[in-house]
């Protein structure tokens, strides 16, 4: 705690700290529309669906920025296992404890009438950490996609899931469940994930998590984001990039991180729009499918899901095509 320091391992180089000076003001790009409180609005409707079906979203447990915008564009990022995570990471603001309540068995099912109910045509589903749980709630997740598949085949179904502490099961359960997106954040680059991740989380942990769905499920997409502010070089921030390509990921965004409390990491520096620009054009220039980079981006993002909607189903066409020509 303190001041901002240079990294015990490499001269020169900044760390984040709890209790140390922010940033002087909050930039201008920071503006983002409140929700809106017409009660007629896709706002209202999304919360009152999820508040009657007793359903927990990140979007308000991690109290995200673009809460009002994703609402309104009928985009819900539905979180599963309960609102209480096995890990403290110090940039998150989830509830913390070693032996959550066990998780809800109705949940898929719940889950399922939910999202069948919003007519979207993009959903995501995250969790927190369930270290609790043999399979890291591996089963639970596949079950969710499984019931959300058979009552809508063309829905796009993203996963945004913990590493489950490397297990290679549990990324074959998940894999293998009919998802299109699988999605585990990095988080932030290598030399930082001491100070910003819980102790199990690990960068490498977390690469070969992402290569092994990969590997389980070639035509998988693959999906990781990474947070800016936190003290990172851009030379460490093209590195996670490469990284990430050497294991075929194809989805990477990059946001601000923006402290949730007091008792958060500090901000070391607001990034500017022109260097998010800058990791976008990067990122293409390596091969990633889709860059979603920008201050107020988040892993779940609706241009980011709009985006993700199209490609994967122009390229699904295009193998469907290129299989009834080898056919005819």
């Amino acid at each position: 705690d303190g001041q901002p320091g240079t990294d015990d391992d490499v001269e020169g180089l900044v760390m984040p700290r709890r209790g140390a000076e922010m940033p002087k003001g909050r930039p201008s790009w920071f503006r983002v529309p409140a929700p809106s409180a017409d009660v007629y609005s896709r706002y209202a409707e999304v919360r009152d669906s999820l508040s009657k079906l007793e359903l927990n979203t990140v979007c308000e447990e991690a109290q995200c920025p673009n809460i009002g915008e994703c609402w309104n564009g009928g985009t819900g990022t539905i979180m599963l296992l309960g609102d209480t995570c096995t890990r403290g990471c110090m940039f998150c603001a989830v509830n913390t404890d070693s032996k959550p309540p066990p998780p809800d068995p109705f949940e898929p099912f719940k889950t399922a009438e939910a999202v069948i109910q919003w007519g979207v045509d993009y959903i995501v589903m995250t969790s927190v950490d369930r270290d609790d749980l043999e399979d890291g709630g591996a089963q639970h997740f596949a079950t969710t996609v499984q019931l959300l598949k058979y009552n809508k085949p063309e829905l796009l179904v993203e996963c945004l899931v913990s590493d489950f502490q490397g297990d290679e099961k549990s990324v074959e359960i998940l894999a293998d469940s009919g998802l299109d997106v699988y999605a585990h954040n990095v988080e932030t680059v290598e030399r930082l994930q001491r100070y910003v991740r819980d102790p199990r989380a690990g960068y490498r942990q977390s690469i070969d998590t992402l290569a092994h769905a990969k590997k389980i499920k070639p035509d998988l997409y693959t999906k990781t984001s990474v947070m800016l502010g936190l003290g990172e070089t851009d030379e460490e921030v093209i590195q996670t990039m490469k990284d990430l390509r050497a294991v075929d990921v194809d989805v990477v965004t990059f946001g601000q991180y923006l402290r949730p409390t007091e008792k958060h990491l500090s901000v070391v520096e607001y990034v500017k729009p022109e260097k998010f620009e800058f990791f976008k054009k990067v990122g293409e220039e390596l091969g990633f499918k889709y860059v979603a980079s920008g201050p107020l981006v988040r892993s779940s993002y609706k241009a980011g899901e709009f985006y993700l909607t199209h490609m994967i189903n122009k390229e699904r066409e295009g193998q469907a095509r290129n299989a009834d020509v080898k056919d005819s």
